[in-house]
C-alpha cells in the first residue's frame, strides 16, 4: 500500500515526542516544525491529526511483520508455532513501545474504539494471510476474530511485561494459542456429537452461507451473504 512520503517524515518526526504528549494535537504541531512538510500540507494528509499518524505506525508494524515473515523459514513448525512465531515478529518489529502504549490508550477512547478494533482485525487478517490461509467461508471471519482477541490480550501483556527478552510474553502467547486451541477441540467434538446434529446441522448450513470478501470488490463491510451454491 503507497503512503506518502511526507506522511511517513511526519510519522518519524512525531515518535520522539509520543512518549510525552501522546498521539495529541501538540505532538502533531511539533512533528510539523520539526519536518519540511508544511501545515497545510500535513493537514491535508491527516485530516484527524495525530490519529492519522497512529493509525500508519500501527499499519507500519503490519507491513514490517509481514515482510520479516516472508523470509523466517517456517516450514518445520506446527501451525500453531507458525502463528506463535507470527505474533512475536509483530512485536519485535515495534521499534517503539511508549509509542504503542500511547496508542493503546488513545484508541480506547470511545469515539476512537471502532478504529482501534479495525486495527486488530487488520494485524490478524495479516497474519493468517501471510501464512497461507485459504478459507473462503465463515472461517475466515472465525480465523481473524479469535486471533484478533488474542493479539488484543498479547499487546496489553506484554506492555506491562518486564522480564528478559520478554520470556513472559512468549510464554503467554503460547497460553493463550493453547487455549484457543482447546476451544477448536471442543467445536470438532460438538459438531461430531450425533446428538447434537439436530442443531449443529442447520447452523452448519447457515454458516456455510457467508462466504469471505471477493478480492476484487471493495466493500464497506466485511463481506457478504449471499446463497450457498457452485463455486
Amino acid at each position: 500500500m503507497y503512503t506518502d512520503p511526507a506522511k511517513r517524515a511526519l510519522l518519524d518526526a512525531i515518535l520522539p515526542h509520543v512518549a510525552f504528549d501522546g498521539w495529541s494535537e501538540d505532538a502533531f504541531k511539533a512533528a510539523i516544525a520539526a519536518s519540511d512538510v508544511t501545515p497545510d500540507r500535513a493537514r491535508s494528509l491527516c485530516p484527524r491529526g495525530a490519529t492519522d499518524l497512529a493509525v500508519l505506525f500501527h499499519v507500519e508494524g503490519d507491513r514490517k511483520m509481514k515482510e520479516a515473515l516472508a523470509e523466517a523459514d517456517l516450514a518445520d513448525l506446527r501451525f500453531r508455532d507458525r502463528v506463535a512465531r507470527a505474533l512475536r515478529i509483530r512485536l519485535d518489529v515495534t521499534e517503539d513501545k511508549e509509542a504503542v502504549r500511547r496508542g493503546t490508550t488513545l484508541f480506547a477512547l470511545p469515539h476512537l474504539a471502532p478504529e482501534g478494533a479495525k486495527l486488530m482485525w487488520g494485524t490478524a487478517d495479516a497474519i493468517w494471510t501471510a501464512l497461507g490461509d485459504t478459507s473462503d467461508d465463515v472461517n475466515w471471519y472465525t480465523k481473524r476474530a479469535t486471533l484478533s482477541g488474542v493479539w488484543a490480550s498479547v499487546v496489553l501483556y506484554w506492555l506491562g511485561d518486564q522480564s528478559v527478552d520478554h520470556t513472559a510474553t512468549d510464554d503467554f502467547i503460547d497460553r493463550r494459542i493453547d487455549e484457543v486451541m482447546q476451544i477448536e477441540k471442543l467445536k470438532a467434538k460438538v459438531n461430531a456429537n450425533p446428538l447434537l446434529k439436530p442443531l449443529t446441522g442447520p447452523l452448519g448450513r447457515l454458516a456455510g452461507m457467508v462466504r469471505a470478501p471477493a478480492a476484487r470488490q471493495d466493500f464497506k463491510v466485511p463481506g457478504m451473504w449471499r446463497k450457498a451454491g457452485p463455486r
